[in-house]
């Protein structure tokens, strides 16, 4: 290699350093990605104290690392030259075949455990039967499409123990694990598809003693709102080749009224926003989305009886199923709401309570504390 050559590859490279220096300083700051579904990092305010700390070089890092020009192109780049290699595991995420199922990593068994004690707290400070509901993920139900020696948390374990409560159980293991051979999980995103929440449906209904009132499959008429869903798998993997997820909408929402306390005080809205189905989080589409409180009335079911559930994402899909079997279905989010749950039960009339999260949302999230009070 001669003195001239390595002086031009040289010049090259750092021409092509400084061109992409240049670009990310003349291109806007982007708020959001939407491939990656998150909030970018932008430019720090700068402090001495910040700067003595280190916190401005990790911010002023970020910001670089997020503002990259191109960046959801050299993501998926990364991600498929690392699939020609072989690699099967993507941020957490593993690449099944046509699937992308996420990693349960190994939560504090602490918390895990102090959770099912709050749960336990609310059922003794109600009179109110207090059921426990929790999902099984793609990892569990689907295990056998992980890739050979993939790890991932036993779920089934902690089901188990969960059961040696005094809590009445929803077995959605059970309902889920009859069906494995069904689409009941999408295939670039973590939640249940609309079929996977039909039969956490049916789960809730056996559960509560109403196993007779469970309106069969041919009942609902299925509506294919969108084939081009990519969900929060497609964006955390960096795997952008996959075909995407069909979305269906099964239950009616006519004879309903849907209240939401999204913005602090209540709003007429309805079960499906389809303005979502035109977003990247098109399964914010059910519901629309997080909210503290949603509650949904059945005017056609008088004596259907009132359920709350205490919830996490998962039952924006299941709650357009419960709504025709519940004159009245009150949906509470602890993230966002923080009142005692006991209290808003009595004050409205509440028949029963479900605690129902996916297993890995409900090992891990700190908010279910408030359940105690």
């Amino acid at each position: 290699m001669t003195k001239a050559y390595s002086r031009a590859v040289t010049a090259l490279f750092c021409a092509f350093l400084g061109g992409m220096l240049l670009w990310s300083l003349l291109l806007p700051d982007r708020a959001h990605s939407d491939v990656e579904n998150r909030t970018l990092a932008q430019w720090p305010a700068f402090s001495w104290e910040a700067l003595t700390s280190g916190k401005f070089t990790d911010g002023v890092e970020d910001y670089l690392a997020d503002q990259f020009p191109l960046r959801d192109g050299w993501t998926g780049l990364k991600a498929r030259m690392e699939q020609a290699i072989g690699k099967t595991e993507f941020h957490g995420v593993y690449l099944c075949g046509d699937t992308l199922i996420s990693k349960v990593e190994t939560p504090d068994e602490t918390l895990a455990e102090k959770n099912l004690g709050y749960v336990s707290a609310l059922a003794d400070k109600t009179d109110l039967p207090v059921y426990l509901g929790l999902i099984p993920s793609a990892a569990e139900i689907w295990s056998d499409k992980l890739p050979a020696g993939a790890e991932s948390w036993d779920q089934r374990a902690y089901l188990q123990a969960a059961g040696q409560t005094n809590l009445p159980q929803i077995n959605f293991f059970g309902a889920l694990s009859a069906h494995a051979d069904e689409d009941i999980f999408y295939r670039t995103d973590h939640h249940w598809t609309t079929r996977g929440a039909y039969y956490g449906y049916t789960a809730v209904m056996d559960a509560l003693g109403r196993g007779d009132a469970i309106l069969p499959e041919s009942d609902f008429s299925r509506e294919t709102v969108s084939d081009s869903f990519q969900g929060t798998l497609y964006s955390s993997s960096g795997i952008h080749t996959l075909r995407p997820d069909t979305m269906e909408f099964w239950a009616p929402d006519t004879g309903l009224t849907v209240t939401s306390w999204r913005s602090g005080s209540a709003a007429e809205e309805s079960l499906y926003d389809r303005n979502y189905l035109d977003k990247k989080d098109k399964y914010s589409a059910f519901l629309g989305g997080n909210q503290p409180l949603c509650v949904i009335k059945n005017e056609n079911i008088p004596d259907g009886g009132k359920l709350l559930v205490v919830r996490d994402s998962y039952s924006d899909s299941l709650a357009p199923f419960l709504a025709q079997s519940f004159s009245e279905v009150h949906l509470l989010d602890l993230r966002y709401y923080h009142a005692s749950a006991a209290q808003y039960a009595e004050e409205n009339g509440i028949d029963a309570i479900a605690v129902i999260y996916s297993v890995p949302n409900f090992v891990t999230d700190q908010n279910v504390v408030f359940l105690g009070q």
